[in-house]
């Protein structure tokens, strides 16, 4: 895991880009905009990518506060981008302190692999029991950087992610073809 030096000295050599704050070893992450919620209920054909894209809301810029009521998700920009070249990678973890109410910040993979350029995006759900309010700006997470050994490939930014698109899942645009193919899925 790289220290407070060691970024900055990749930041001075180009290595990486992160115009925001550090908190110890790594990257202050704090709420941006937009802010995406997700819809309760129904049913998702992983499949088929018009059929994720029910579960999401429009996503809502500028916006002020968020209540995160208990089961409910959301999807929000980090507010600064983060470049990281070919031979860094990142993990993304909630502050404890969120994560003693109940918020989770990066529900699944909390990998950022390199050649990531762009914003990421934080998963946002609350498993604790009350409501939580989000103001934007808020710090909720951190991102350690750390090098990775061996040859690597030429840094390349996401396909799909890191624009300032839609925040959702695109698991069938990258994979609906397959698990078509798969003999026990459709």
């Amino acid at each position: 895991m790289l220290t407070a030096g060691e970024i900055a000295v990749q930041v001075g050599r180009g290595e990486l880009a992160w115009p925001g704050e550090l908190r110890g070893d790594g990257l202050l992450l704090r709420l941006g905009s937009p802010l995406q919620p997700l819809i309760p209920g129904g049913r998702v054909d992983l499949a088929d990518q018009t059929s994720i894209d029910t579960i999401y809301e429009q996503p809502v810029h500028g916006w002020d506060d968020f209540d995160l009521a208990p089961g409910r998700m959301a999807l929000c920009v980090v507010d600064q981008p983060l470049r990281l070249g070919a031979t860094l990678a990142a993990a993304i973890g909630t502050l404890s302190h969120l994560a003693r109410v109940g918020l989770a910040t990066h529900v699944t993979s909390p990998w950022v692999m390199p050649g990531w350029d762009g914003h990421l995006t934080l998963e946002l759900l609350n498993v604790g029991p009350a409501t939580l309010r989000l103001p934007q700006g808020m710090p909720v997470a951190r991102a350690v950087i750390w090098r990775m050994d061996g040859a690597t490939r030429e840094a390349a930014p996401h396909p799909h992610y890191g624009w300032d698109g839609h925040l959702g899942s695109r698991y069938a645009v990258e994979f609906g073809d397959e698990l078509d193919a798969c003999p026990m899925g459709r």
